[in-house]
C-alpha cells in the first residue's frame, strides 16, 4: 500500500516538474510557444488526474478495509 501511494506522489511531483519545465522553457516562435503551452496544460491535467486517482484509491482502500485510521493518541 505504501509503495502505491509513494509511486503516485512521485508521478504527481514529476508531472508538476514537467509543467514547470515547459513553463520556463525559452522559445521565440509563436507556434513553439503554443506547443509549450499545450504541453504544460497536459502535464498539469495529468497531475490533477493523478491527485484525484490517489484520493479515490485511498478512499476505496478505507472502504474495503485495507487501511485503518489510527487516530490521535489520547494520553
Amino acid at each position: 500500500m505504501k509503495i502505491v501511494i509513494l509511486l503516485a506522489f512521485i508521478g504527481i511531483f514529476g508531472a508538476l516538474g514537467a509543467a514547470g519545465f515547459f513553463m520556463l522553457k525559452n522559445g521565440s516562435a509563436k507556434a513553439e510557444s503554443g506547443q509549450r503551452n499545450a504541453q504544460m496544460a497536459r502535464a498539469l491535467a495529468l497531475r490533477v488526474g493523478l491527485s484525484i486517482a490517489l484520493f479515490l484509491f485511498i478512499l476505496l482502500s478505507y472502504l474495503m478495509g485495507w487501511i485503518q485510521p489510527t487516530g490521535l493518541p489520547l494520553h
